[in-house]
């Protein structure tokens, strides 16, 4: 890993730019990350030739939530192939939040793999049979993106949601119906509420976004995590989808592909230059930290 030096003063203005912002509220929805501390805050970013720095609470462990999304749909485009994920969900944004009870495209497809009922549909793809196999293939899948092993599923976060996640039950219920899952409902929500409760830091964040931006070969271990070829693919998803219902607004004012989660965390993507992260668990009324996107508003200015 080389110094990140030259990324300090950068990432130290940023801070310091967000961090008086006070407004936002931990998300409720999800008893266990209703206990959020709102004050932590972080910023974070990582350069394609290994430079790594973070300031703030860079070091304190987050639960990936929807940022998980992004990858495991990298992982089903490389393991099944565009034709058959894309026979399953779509790539156009919908204007609606994360979690609206679903549209179906003319397909009878959820919109796009970024809002919960096209996650859910791209990891009822990958769920198969085994599920206790399927989920170390997730840790180690999500490990080659952050460049360390992640072996920590935050189990209150899971159990939380697996308790409370109603509204992804009927989505759910809803695809299956349509046909757009064909597994155990339950099995798949199962694996989807592990993947969003794996535990990160907001330098792993910046990482995993650093190796979008650097072709799929993470910086720091130079492996090739995604073929090359797929890496424009999930970049236009997040760049129009992202963001959900904010995404708009963020694609024309910041111009970076970018994924935001409601533990609080966002990752934006300079592809060929670095990938950069937030952690504030404020959240504004579209479940956006209002910490991270001013911080990465004012580095995408610089």
């Amino acid at each position: 890993m080389k110094s990140p030096s030259s990324l300090l003063p950068h990432l130290e203005a940023a801070h310091k730019a967000a961090l008086p912002l006070s407004t936002g509220e931990v998300a409720r929805y999800i008893p266990e990350l209703a206990n959020a501390d709102p004050e932590l805050f972080a910023v974070a970013a990582c350069t394609v030739a290994g430079e790594l720095a973070a300031v703030g609470d860079g070091d304190t462990e987050l639960t990936l939530q929807s940022l998980s999304k992004p990858f495991v749909y990298a992982w089903a485009l490389e393991e099944l192939g565009s034709e058959t994920v894309h026979a399953h969900v779509g790539v156009e944004p919908t204007g609606d939040s994360f979690d609206a009870i679903i549209q179906l495209d003319t397909a009878n497809r959820p919109h796009n793999p970024m809002i919960n009922a096209g996650a859910i549909a791209v990891t009822g793809l990958l769920a198969g049979q085994e599920q206790s196999r399927r989920v170390e293939q997730l840790l180690g899948r999500l490990s080659a993106w952050a460049g360390r092993p992640l072996t920590g599923i935050d189990v209150p976060v899971y159990l939380s949601e697996r308790g409370a996640g109603h509204r992804n039950r009927a989505i759910a219920h809803l695809m299956r119906h349509f046909g757009m899952l064909t597994t155990d409902v339950e099995g798949v929500l199962d694996l989807y509420y592990q993947q969003c409760s794996v535990l990160v830091t907001c330098r792993d964040l910046a990482v995993m976004a650093a190796t979008l931006a650097n072709g799929g070969r993470n910086p720091l271990s130079g492996e090739q995590v995604l073929r090359a070829e797929l890496v424009d693919p999930v970049l236009a998803v997040m760049f129009t989808c992202g963001l959900y219902d904010a995404a708009g607004s963020f694609a024309f004012e910041i111009g970076l592909p970018a994924k935001s989660g409601v533990s609080g965390g966002i990752l934006a993507v300079a592809p060929g230059r670095f990938g950069v992260a937030a952690f504030s668990p404020r959240l504004d009324e579209r479940g956006t930290s209002v910490r991270d996107e001013a911080a990465i508003r004012h580095l995408a200015a610089r």
